[in-house]
């Protein structure tokens, strides 16, 4: 099969950890870019990436790219190209633009001289043409314009990979399920020992935890991805390289375990368990973090918690009391674990009272946040030097 390059698009901070992912599933020529990440491969690495990748938004396959001075220089190169080789009149397209530049100041004018050079190419061949789909387009089509340079891609994936299709039920801004599994990659969580989620909200750490330890496809969830509608979609091909991934899944059974204060919130939690088909492997318990027992016989593991920021608090909540809280039940309960926070408030994470290193930097939303680890040894810090 002919190789072609690729570029997987992913959070910020996230770039190494998908990175690596892409080497383990065979890509060549792996280049670490700003919140993506360019790689090699033949089709069926585009299917595999779309299916597996853990920490990706999606998989884009470039297929041109030129300079322009303006919108109508724009126009007539995207018109020259051979957009009959992707679509007929019958189809549908949908246009998205990503704009890093000072030339240009409007992306929606952009998506729409594209379309029209598109459509009016085809309908110079076939003297009719197709139309365009927001929702469920044939073919969803990416322009990055930097400066003056151009790209235009097709995108594989469709609706973003973080919409894995298992979360039905969510609380009130839920973590992004790709930020998820990056920080239970980032964490080095070993797969074996428990991973514990004491502030779960609706499960998706733990989730996105039960897939990486059983080696689940990510994508074996999702009803469908934006290259089966592809002219040159290879059903033989995709089915081969489904079945391979989920041969791949293992039996693994760590001990996953979620706390959750709120009743209501539990219970979306324990939905979303058994929508991933995961509930002899999660087990949620509804109590504050305060009242979690450690689990019994299991004096090592992994805490990761994304409490609350402040930003949504009533305002006779102390966000700095609550810090202080999860301070003190590190050091009384967790002793031995190692525990991983994020936040975008760095004032309250002070009253943790702990020293965090590393602190990586990540975005939750539009929020900078650092992902901090706390080493929660037993007894004193000088006596683990010692020993």
């Amino acid at each position: 099969m002919k190789n072609f390059k690729m570029t997987a698009q992913t959070l910020f901070g996230l770039e190494h950890i998908l990175a690596e992912e892409l080497t383990l599933l065979g890509a060549k020529e792996v280049e670490v870019q700003n919140r993506a990440v360019q790689f090699v491969g033949d089709k069926a690495l585009l299917y595999r990436a779309n299916l597996c990748l853990r920490t990706a938004l999606r998989v884009l396959m470039p297929i041109k790219s030129f300079e322009v001075e303006d919108e109508e220089d724009l126009y007539q190169k995207v018109k020259k190209l051979n957009w009959a080789q992707y679509l007929t009149p019958d189809d549908t397209l949908a246009i998205n633009c990503s704009l890093q530049s000072t030339l240009f100041s409007n992306s929606q004018f952009l998506e729409r001289k594209t379309k029209d050079a598109i459509v009016d190419n085809l309908r110079d061949i076939y003297g009719k043409r197709p139309y365009v789909d927001l929702n469920n387009p044939t073919l969803r089509i990416h322009l990055y314009v930097k400066h003056k340079t151009c790209v235009l891609s097709l995108d594989s994936s469709g609706e973003s990979l973080h919409k894995r299709g298992y979360r039905n039920k969510t609380n009130l801004a839920p973590i992004n399920e790709v930020l998820a599994a990056g920080l239970v990659l980032l964490s080095g969580w070993d797969k074996k020992s428990p991973l514990i989620d004491p502030m779960c909200g609706s499960g998706t750490i733990l989730i996105e935890a039960a897939l990486i330890a059983r080696n689940i496809p990510v994508g074996s969830y999702r009803e469908a991805f934006a290259f089966e509608k592809w002219k040159d979609f290879d059903a033989d091909l995709w089915e081969t390289v489904y079945d391979e991934a989920m041969e791949g899944i293992v039996e693994a059974s760590p001990l996953l375990l979620g706390g959750e204060i709120s009743k209501n919130v539990a219970r979306k939690a324990v939905a979303n368990v058994l929508e991933a088909n995961l509930r002899n492997v999660i087990q949620i318990e509804n109590v504050p973090f305060e009242e979690l027992q450690v689990p019994e016989n299991e004096p090592y593991g992994t805490l990761i918690l994304n409490p609350p920021y402040g930003e949504r608090m009533d305002k006779d909540e102390d966000i700095d009391a609550l810090y202080k809280s999860i301070g003190d039940t590190f050091k009384k309960n967790w002793a031995g674990y190692q525990a991983w926070v994020i936040t975008s408030n760095m004032e309250a994470a002070k009253a943790i009272h702990l020293t965090p290193k590393p602190k990586i930097k990540l975005y939750n939303g539009s929020l900078e946040c650092r992902f901090m680890r706390y080493e929660l040894y037993q007894g004193s810090q000088k006596a683990k030097k010692m020993s």
